[in-house]
């Protein structure tokens, strides 16, 4: 096992940070890794907002939902699927602006936004950083969006707290590898697996001091209700897929 496999499999998410400053060129090497990132078609859908100012990341963790990580983090950076760029290339180009009415296009500005965290994430663990993703950057996203003032075309995908960690959270143990990586087709019969997963997540729990429920109660309970389902009105407001929002 190499380094970079290392530094990978020891990932974990940090929500306590020390009162420690993440310079501006910190924040810019992390984001040079990430625009390292793959990209369709080498469009580079992606921002990131960076914010450092105490009472906007205030405002902020209370648009995620009152999380205060988002405010103690010494550094916040909100990404997003930004295909503005994009519609000024058409622009100066005399295209169409077409494929943003396709749902397909989401896909891509979700995908890259994915790949460009996860690089900055291990860029910023190379550097003794600890993060955690919020996708509670969606809870209010039209008043997100006002905030930053993003233009048409780029909507936020995730938030990303940075900081020098406070503590160790513990790694926390992952499904077996027989679970996520299948030959040639998909394996549907998966609940022993997932039992003895249970049983493994119920231990991690039990040794933090925590209630054991298990993996599949924690599952069953965040799936059994729609989270943000105003987003459809702020997809549409930012000109995505403007035909199948009219049907």
């Amino acid at each position: 096992m190499n380094e970079t496999i290392q530094l990978l499999k020891n990932h974990r998410s940090y929500r306590t940070y020390q009162d420690k400053e993440v310079t501006l060129e910190t924040i810019e090497l992390i984001m040079e890794a990430a625009q390292s990132a793959p990209s369709w078609t080498n469009g580079q859908h992606v921002t990131a907002i960076l914010i450092r100012d105490e009472a906007r990341k205030k405002k902020l963790a209370e648009l995620c939902g009152n999380q205060k990580h988002v405010e103690n983090a010494p550094a916040f950076l909100v990404f997003c699927a930004d295909f503005y760029r994009a519609k000024l290339a058409s622009e100066i180009e005399g295209k169409e602006f077409k494929a943003i009415e396709d749902v397909d296009t989401l896909l891509i500005g979700a995908t890259d936004v994915g790949l460009a965290m996860q690089n900055a994430i291990t860029a910023a663990e190379s550097l003794d950083l600890g993060t955690v993703p919020i996708g509670g950057i969606r809870r209010n996203a039209l008043e997100v969006i006002e905030f930053l003032e993003l233009p048409t075309y780029v909507i936020p995908i995730a938030g990303l707290c940075v900081g020098y960690p406070d503590g160790d959270p513990g790694l926390k143990p992952r499904l077996p590898l027989q679970s996520v990586l299948q030959e040639e087709k998909y394996n549907k019969d998966q609940q022993a697996i997932i039992e003895e997963y249970n049983t493994t997540y119920k231990e991690y729990l039990k040794n933090r001091g925590e209630s054991p429920l298990g993996w599949t109660n924690r599952i069953a309970n965040f799936y059994d209700k729609s989270y943000y389902p105003s987003n459809a009105k702020m997809i549409k407001q930012q000109g995505f897929l403007a035909k199948d929002m009219q049907k």
